[in-house]
């Protein structure tokens, strides 16, 4: 890997200057076509349409950066942003703001504007989840990208632009990848369940799945939802609080899939919220899903 330069990153950000690699965020979709607001899948084609184009935007900007010269500072302990961040968000924030201007916006690379709160219809952005990966070149981070109206997420779109791997779905559309359907798999006759999880779960809570389940790490939780949702793996789970940009799109994605997903409690995720966090998650086929619910009820708090 190249140098990783420790310094404020707004600064290059706000110079305009490019850093080798990186390729200009295509201009924004002019607002030529009517918004939806219908809640059929054929409602959300347009949002879909736009969803996509601002995430391959923002999937150029991180593989141009990736294991290439960028910068690097912490939000907070063990909490790194990096260029390719904050340089995602804005191609993310540019294109969907140019064609649904009214929508309002929750990304972790942004101050929290409390107004959504009065708002039916929300973008919820991680413009990369899994920042750690990307820093050390595991290449386990996406571009994540759901809406969310009157709380239930309807829209997902995750990219893996090292992968290309294009995920999408609609509420009452289905799931794809790379327009392929997909649906979460079956446990297999015998076969302990295939866990993803992420490296920084408490060890000693992990001691009792590992009873039952093959539990294998995986960076970011919105890559592990997709995988999910393709079959590759049965269940994901996490003990951590995550925040509704981490996962939002990804439980969609694994819903339309025919998965299950519910917080930690047994209860269906709900978003924008004043704070936006859920307590736990677990996300997987029926079967799977409910033998991880079951354990859980077991395990001390």
């Amino acid at each position: 890997m190249d140098r990783l330069h420790y310094e404020p990153l707004e600064q290059a950000l706000s110079s305009g200057a490019r850093l080798r690699g990186t390729k200009s965020p295509p201009a924004p979709a002019a607002p030529d076509v009517p918004r939806s607001s219908a809640g059929s899948a054929a409602g959300w084609a347009e949002e879909l349409r736009v969803a996509e184009s601002a995430a391959r935007a923002a999937g150029d900007v991180i593989a141009g950066l990736y294991r290439g010269d960028y910068r690097v500072r912490e939000k907070s302990r063990g909490n790194p942003v990096t260029t390719a961040d904050l340089m995602a968000n804005r191609a993310i924030r540019e294109i969907l703001a140019a064609r649904f201007p009214r929508d309002a916006w929750l990304s972790e690379e942004d101050a929290d504007d409390r107004a959504r709160l009065d708002r039916s219809r929300v973008w919820i952005v991680d413009p990369l989840d899994g920042t750690r990966e990307f820093i050390k070149g595991i290449p386990e981070f996406c571009v994540s990208i759901g809406l969310a109206v009157d709380g239930s997420p309807v829209l997902g779109v995750i990219y893996h632009p090292i992968r290309e791997e294009l995920f999408s779905a609609t509420r009452g559309g289905g799931a794809r990848l790379n327009g392929e359907s997909l649906r979460v798999g079956r446990p297999k006759d015998g076969a302990r369940p295939c866990l993803l999880i992420s490296r920084a779960e408490p060890r000693k809570r992990l001691a009792e799945l590992e009873r039952e389940f093959e539990l294998e790490p995986m960076g970011s939780i919105a890559y592990r939802l997709a995988a999910v949702a393709h079959g590759r793996a049965d269940a994901t789970l996490t003990f951590r609080r995550v925040k509704e940009w981490d996962v939002c799109a990804g439980i969609v994605i694994v819903e339309e899939a025919g998965g299950r997903t519910m917080t930690g409690r047994g209860e269906r995720p709900v978003f924008n919220r004043r704070e936006p966090v859920l307590q736990q998650l677990v996300a997987g086929n029926a079967v799977t899903n409910t033998r991880i619910q079951t354990l859980l009820a077991r395990l001390p708090d």
